[in-house]
């Protein structure tokens, strides 16, 4: 699978754009704010309807305009494939394949699977619990629509039976059958969230530590990914209905796999607290990686992968052990960005890497002379 064409038209600082990729190795070279981001940002939308940065659709409309739309021609299994996705200020959102709607737009993530790593990637490491469970959220929901579906549930009637329970601390009136209606759909998704959260651990952990090797070879540490859920010792049922009078009194629900944590570790010890700069980066790395690969066995497509200003955060010789990755075909088709057109040059001639580079400047882009920016 690989993308084709892309067409833009409002998108964020772009009016109006369309442009042919290869099928492989693409580079968007340009000074920081020129829009190399949003490009990709572009792709993410395709593949999940709505943004990895903005997720409030009005915040991506170009400024002074009232809608946008942005329409990929993907190339899959020898067939092309249209993706429309486009948003009018005071009207719902549309997404369509070939012309045809989407009344759910989850029935659509998955289907075009895209990978992501981006500066902000970081967060996954110092930032809280929610952030590194949306990642393993992400990776499920593309391998497994039932997943998704399970996942919307659980969190919709988490959301119900939260705000039940503070207008029961408001009234003084407590609907015990109202709160147990909400805890067996709990239950039931809940119950098959951990158990495809545990399946998961079980093929991720090896891969991601076979990919922490070929990104650092030299080191010398042990990493490891641990799972925790209070699900691990009792159903969830029993537990929700075992806090019910604490959730009372808190005003929210103290158990299920929204508290679930995946706690990333070095040599037994917190990363945030013992690792690196580098080995915080390279723990990142191989963790998109091992992303990439679990979703390219599952769906039997390689991912597109979505690099933003990686070079930029890591040192020349994971760099190099990056590339070389990227120069044995492990990827299907890839999408770089960089502020520093030296740079990049200089590490596609050392990878012996041939590239279809496009120059970003204002919402416009450039290659081999000419533009194709309107």
């Amino acid at each position: 699978m690989f993308l084709k064409a892309l067409r833009l038209y409002n998108f964020k600082n772009y009016r109006e754009v369309d442009f042919i990729p290869d099928p492989k190795l693409n580079c968007f070279l340009g000074k920081n704010g020129s829009g190399k981001t949003n490009l990709l940002d572009a792709i993410h939308y395709l593949a999940f309807t709505k943004s990895a940065i903005n997720p409030a659709d009005a915040q991506n409309i170009r400024s002074g305009e009232m809608q946008f739309m942005i329409k990929g021609f993907f190339s899959v299994a020898g067939k092309e494939k249209e993706v429309m996705c486009s948003f009018q200020s005071g009207l719902k959102k549309v997404v369509k394949e070939d012309n045809q709607d989407y009344v759910k737009f989850s029935n659509h993530v998955g289907k075009y699977p895209v990978v992501l790593i981006t500066p902000q990637d970081i967060e996954l490491i110092w930032g809280g619990g929610e952030l590194r469970r949306k990642f393993f959220d992400t990776l499920l929901s593309q391998i497994d629509a039932h997943y998704l579906e399970n996942l919307i549930s659980y969190n919709h009637h988490l959301k119900q039976r939260n705000s039940a329970l503070r207008r029961f601390a408001e009234t003084g009136s407590t609907d015990y059958q109202l709160l147990e209606s909400y805890d067996v759909i709990l239950a039931k998704t809940g119950t098959y969230i951990h158990s495809r959260r545990t399946e998961l651990m079980k093929e991720f952990i090896p891969l991601f530590k076979l990919h922490y090797r070929l990104i650092a070879p030299e080191s010398a540490e042990s990493v490891d990914i641990q799972y925790r859920s209070e699900l691990d010792r009792q159903p969830l049922l029993n537990l929700l209905k075992n806090s019910i009078h604490r959730d009372i009194l808190l005003q929210r629900t103290s158990v299920g796999v929204h508290r679930d944590e995946f706690s990333f570790v070095m040599d037994g010890n917190e990363l945030n607290k013992v690792g690196s700069q580098g080995q915080q980066k390279s723990f990142l790395i191989s963790l998109k990686l091992c992303e990439f690969e679990v979703i390219a066995k599952e769906k039997a497509i390689k991912p597109i992968l979505l690099l933003d200003d990686i070079f930029d955060k890591l040192d020349d010789i994971r760099i190099g052990h990056l590339m070389k990755l990227v120069a044995e075909g492990r990827f299907g088709q890839i999408f770089i960005t960089d502020a520093r057109e030296d740079r990049s040059m200089q590490i596609l001639h050392e990878s012996n890497l041939a590239a279809k580079v496009f120059f970003v400047e204002n919402g416009n882009l450039k290659t081999n002379g000419e533009n194709s920016g309107r």
